[in-house]
């Protein structure tokens, strides 16, 4: 029963540690210093809640844990069934933790052109001023605008 409750603690442990905050600071990557980004602001005008899934990364982190892990516990045949089991498992746990709340924001430019974007979070509700920051024509971040 312990070998199961540390392997448990130690594999949330691992998973839970990629989930770390900066304090409410956004963190941006070094290649960003070498871009020009462009922004546009508009008003939402619907919403809708959506799931972003995980690029894979996530279960197949949780799958290595999750069989690294099964392999430490049962003996001879058992161990193999363990891995496997623990694998499974571990694939499972890193694609759910690895989704992410999200909108569907329909959004209305100061220009009036009407577009459509994806922002993680459930920050913003209709009638919310939001800027949509672009990186080489590709959305980067929707952010709250300053009214």
């Amino acid at each position: 029963m312990r070998k199961i409750i540390v392997s448990v603690t130690s594999a949330m442990v691992l998973i839970l540690g990629g989930c770390a905050q900066t304090g409410g600071i956004p963190e941006v990557d070094a290649q960003s210093t070498k871009y020009v980004m462009s922004s546009q602001s508009g008003i939402v005008t619907d919403v809708r809640a959506v799931v972003v899934k995980d690029e894979g990364n996530g279960g197949f982190l949780g799958a290595v844990t999750g069989g690294v892990l099964g392999s430490t516990m049962g003996g001879g045949r058992g161990s193999v069934l363990t891995m496997l089991a623990g694998g499974l498992i571990g694939m499972y746990v890193g694609n759910e933790l690895g989704k992410s709340n999200a909108q569907e924001l329909s959004v209305t430019l100061d220009n009036k052109e009407e577009v459509v974007v994806i922002s993680k979070g459930t920050a913003f509700v209709i009638g919310s001023r939001v800027k949509i920051v672009k990186r080489d024509g590709r959305i980067f971040n929707v952010e709250v605008a300053k009214q």
